[in-house]
């Protein structure tokens, strides 16, 4: 059964998001415009794991298609036992690689021999979960990274793999270089609250935000105020 979901609200007025303002200017220019933020931190580590693992180098689109289809094969619960009784074969049926097929089934494998699997990650620091669920195969550091923001709604956690991370990222700071260093540098400043600050970039995103014409004209002119402002210093 699943753990009900806790829901997390934070505004403008929040001790995350004032820091995050001061300690990066451009950032007051998404959280003003995103507005307060409330996310669920849902309790169901396996199913999530599984659909991140579908999701892996797909659109959002298609990945939700497979979803539903794979949540139809399991006859509407995606537990390890449900998986169990699948072979690759029908996971290739709905969509998924035979790469994935497996991953997923491995997964599946492991969890039902160590029911514990998931929930004693919650106790060990951020750089031990990478470690330990990237050392299970199918799981990249991206899906780890998904995992640690979104099920363990740890605090300080930067992903830069994420496409649309990235997408956000190029928006607001007007710029193409998106090697892991460089973003690093960029957003050292969003620490200890990095994985907050993420979201308000999924969630400018959402909202349609980076597309805008009249929000990027007045993101650019924002720019130049603060680049003015610092050359004036």
């Amino acid at each position: 059964m699943e753990t009900p979901s806790n829901l997390v609200t934070v505004a403008a007025d929040s001790p995350q998001v004032l820091y995050l303002n001061r300690a990066d200017p451009l950032f007051r220019f998404v959280s003003a415009r995103v507005g307060p933020l409330a996310y669920r931190v849902i309790a169901r580590p396996f199913s999530n794991m599984v659909e991140t693992i579908v999701g892996q180098m797909l659109s959002v689109k298609a990945a939700d298609c497979i979803i539903r289809r794979l949540y139809a094969l399991c006859g509407g619960s995606l537990t390890p036992e449900t998986l169990n009784g699948l072979d690759v074969p029908a996971l290739r049926g709905i969509g998924l690689s035979g790469a994935k097929a497996g991953y997923i089934l491995a997964l599946a494998g492991r969890v039902a021999e160590e029911p514990d699997f998931f929930g004693l990650l919650s106790h060990f620091p951020d750089e031990e979960v990478l470690r330990r669920l990237t050392a299970q195969r199918g799981i990249g550091t991206w899906s780890a990274k998904m995992f640690l923001i979104f099920d363990l709604d740890r605090a300080d956690v930067l992903p830069y793999e994420d496409g649309a991370f990235l997408q956000a990222y190029r928006w607001l700071y007007g710029t193409d270089d998106t090697k892991p260093a460089a973003v690093r540098a960029r957003c050292a400043p969003w620490s200890p609250y990095s994985s907050l600050a993420a979201r308000y970039m999924y969630q400018a995103l959402d909202m349609g935000l980076t597309r805008d014409t009249e929000t990027g004209e007045q993101l650019e002119i924002y720019r130049a105020s603060l680049e003015s402002e610092r050359a004036q210093k």
